[in-house]
């Protein structure tokens, strides 16, 4: 995982994302068929897993080591927020943007994958899906121009 981490960029972040995305790996596969935290109902396994994939994608986006320990300490509450943080509260807690958090929060804990779902696709579920892959597309065409991560090197 420390050469996955070089191979996304030449910067002591990717190499600490590398390891601490390998240190997951490793002390998993260490349990075996036993998990760290087994005894937590599903909802908060998924949860914690969450958190620990969101404190690698810090390492992951941070221009430095630095920037990477200031930001995670404004996360816990240790530091003040800074930069467009405010901004971006602002933003993201609009009526509409929590009752879309909501509804995914919603299906991402329902007992069925969306395979499962899917399968056998019958026309009911055709005319479900119909509006939410419009809505997808639609969505994707009104962001602005977001190159594909690896042509940027």
């Amino acid at each position: 995982m420390l050469l996955g981490g070089l191979w996304h960029g030449a910067n002591w972040t990717f190499v600490a994302w590398g390891a601490f995305h390998g240190s997951l790996l490793a002390f998993e596969r260490w349990l075996g068929k036993k998990t760290a935290y087994g005894f937590l109902p599903r909802w908060a396994r998924v949860g914690m897993t969450f958190v620990l994939v969101l404190f690698s994608w810090v390492l992951f986006r941070s221009p430095t080591l630095g920037h990477a320990v200031s930001y995670l300490g404004s996360m816990f509450g240790a530091t003040a927020a800074s930069g467009a943080s405010p901004l971006l509260a602002a933003e993201i807690y609009t009526p509409y943007h929590v009752v879309v958090f909501a509804i995914c929060a919603a299906l991402s804990f329902q007992p069925l994958e969306v395979c499962q779902w899917a399968e056998p696709l019958t026309w009911r579920k055709a005319v479900a899906l119909a509006p939410l892959f419009l809505f997808a597309i639609g969505a994707m065409f009104t962001q602005k121009f977001n190159p594909f991560l690896y042509f940027q090197f």
